[in-house]
């Protein structure tokens, strides 16, 4: 009688689940590739088509999106209180993919809610440092790159921008490429050369830092990361000390940018993510772009790109040559800005040993934007 029951039961929610998946609304396709319509802005064969995948998700901050394939569509108004849609693509009459559109918040609607700081964190950070010009190392680099030719002798800030749009164009931006041993300038640009490969983001930033400080122009790179502690982006720019200007500027070699107010005053990072917070002007160069090909805009690259990346910044305690070359008995320092909201707040102090580098990393955190942003002295 109990397994009579029991089948029953099975039977009854086996049912419900086919009756379940019958109300799904279904669309047909012949072909893997998908055009999606997110708001006002369509994207050519956005998605494949996978049958094998448990559940397919496609994720949004728009207000409605539709699906189109080779023979149909579907159009879904979203609901942030809804936040799930699903539906089903049958492929070629036999496979179905079971689709599911996923509303989040947009990423620069995320960051406004990371406004707020602590200027009263007094946590213990050490001294940033910078490396001398008159270094042995900078000097090679200076004079191995001839960037005395490429600054030119204008101002320090045509010395700035020439010196960025020069690593710009020497090397190509691939941001799934792995990264060569050494980690400096003048061996990052030989494997580039020898191997005619590109680097990502962080080791451009590698070459443009080491180039300014051979300048003596004080500079770090600095990595822009989303809120999560686990992510598959993020990205690499410059903070670059004017003494013209007596502040921090934006530069960055992988899309040649800089940031401006709507006077044409040249921003820094934290001007940058405050005004994006505050929805205030900002103005990208015209000529930003992606390896000499895609010109990038304010709404791509500032409201959506780095939006996502200005959650948390880090920086190396200590800018100079072979920064983060790995050599063994070497301590590599970090320091971590993140907002009051962020995360993983603790600990403030974090120190990891690998044993097969023999590198130690050092990690402190603030939720003091005066400490990240002191200037050199």
């Amino acid at each position: 009688m109990k397994t009579k029951l029991l089948s029953s039961c099975i039977i009854a929610l086996l049912t419900q689940f086919a009756f379940a998946q019958k109300k799904l609304p279904i669309i047909k396709a012949n072909s893997i590739e998908v055009d999606i319509r997110d708001d006002q802005k369509l994207t050519k064969k956005a998605w494949r088509i996978v049958p094998e995948e448990k559940l397919d998700v496609y994720v949004t901050s728009g207000k409605r999106v539709t699906f189109y394939t080779d023979v149909d569509s579907i159009s879904f108004k979203i609901d942030p209180k809804v936040e799930k849609y699903d539906f089903i693509i049958l492929l070629n009459g036999k496979d179905t993919a079971k689709t599911q559109i996923k509303y989040q918040p947009s990423r620069l609607a995320q960051l406004k809610k990371a406004e707020k700081y602590n200027y009263s964190d007094n946590r213990f950070i050490p001294a940033f440092t910078y490396q001398s010009k008159d270094h042995p190392d900078l000097v090679k680099v200076r004079k191995e790159l001839k960037l005395d030719s490429i600054a030119g002798k204008g101002t320090e800030l045509s010395q700035i921008f020439n010196l960025m749009h020069w690593v710009h164009n020497l090397i190509r931006h691939d941001g799934s490429s792995n990264n060569p041993t050494l980690q400096n300038a003048i061996d990052l640009i030989k494997v580039c050369k020898a191997e005619n490969r590109g680097v990502n983001c962080r080791m451009l930033a590698t070459i443009l830092n080491e180039c300014y400080l051979a300048m003596d122009i004080k500079s770090r790179h600095i990595t822009c990361m989303p809120r999560e502690s686990k992510f598959d982006d993020c990205h690499v720019i410059n903070m670059v000390y004017s003494k013209d200007l007596n502040k921090w500027i934006w530069m960055d070699p992988t899309f040649d940018s800089y940031v401006m107010d709507e006077k044409g005053n040249l921003l820094g990072v934290q001007e940058v993510r405050e005004r994006l917070i505050k929805g205030l002007p900002l103005v990208l160069n015209a000529d930003a772009n992606w390896n000499r090909t895609n010109l990038q805009t304010k709404e791509e690259y500032l409201e959506k790109y780095m939006a996502k990346n200005l959650y948390r910044l880090q920086t190396p305690l200590t800018s100079e040559y072979n920064t983060e070359t790995s050599v063994r008995g070497k301590n590599i320092t970090y320091v971590e800005l993140l907002p009051l909201d962020g995360i993983e707040q603790t600990p403030q102090l974090k120190e990891v040993n690998y044993e097969k580098s023999g590198v130690k990393f050092i990690q402190y955190k603030t939720n003091n934007p005066n400490l990240f942003w002191t200037k050199p002295e």
